[in-house]
């Protein structure tokens, strides 16, 4: 850091990351990542950061990225719920970056489910 400026970016920057992480009213689109200890052993956080990045880099601003405790099912973590205020939860499990950034894509910006990552095709 080497100056007031970049010091105010950064605090922009972190600011901005951290409204993502907040809950909205009732018309916000939630991401939540299941992160108790089975989730973090089994890749969540690189999950919740990709999450947080791809709503950042896609100024979603609909859109808050969150974690919880356990879902309950820890034999498919790292899990994913998706809230779409009107719809039905979706449920994503076995996640990893890349599955992450095609979910925000396809289902939260092309509102376009991807079946084949739901708990449903892994059951």
């Amino acid at each position: 850091m080497k100056s007031i400026e970049e010091l105010k970016k950064i605090r922009e920057q972190t600011l901005k990351n951290i409204n993502l992480r907040k809950e909205d009213g009732g018309d916000t689109t939630r991401i939540v990542v299941g992160m108790a200890t089975c989730g973090i052993a089994a890749g969540a956080r690189p999950v919740l950061a990709a999450c947080v990045d791809e709503v950042s880099k896609r100024s979603l601003a609909h859109v808050s990225v969150t974690q919880t405790g356990c879902i309950g099912v820890c034999r498919l973590e790292p899990i994913v719920e998706i809230f779409v205020p009107g719809e039905e939860k979706v449920t994503y499990v076995k996640m990893d970056e890349e599955k992450a950034r095609r979910v925000i894509h396809e289902h939260i910006v092309n509102h376009k489910v991807v079946t084949e990552l739901t708990i449903g095709a892994n059951e």
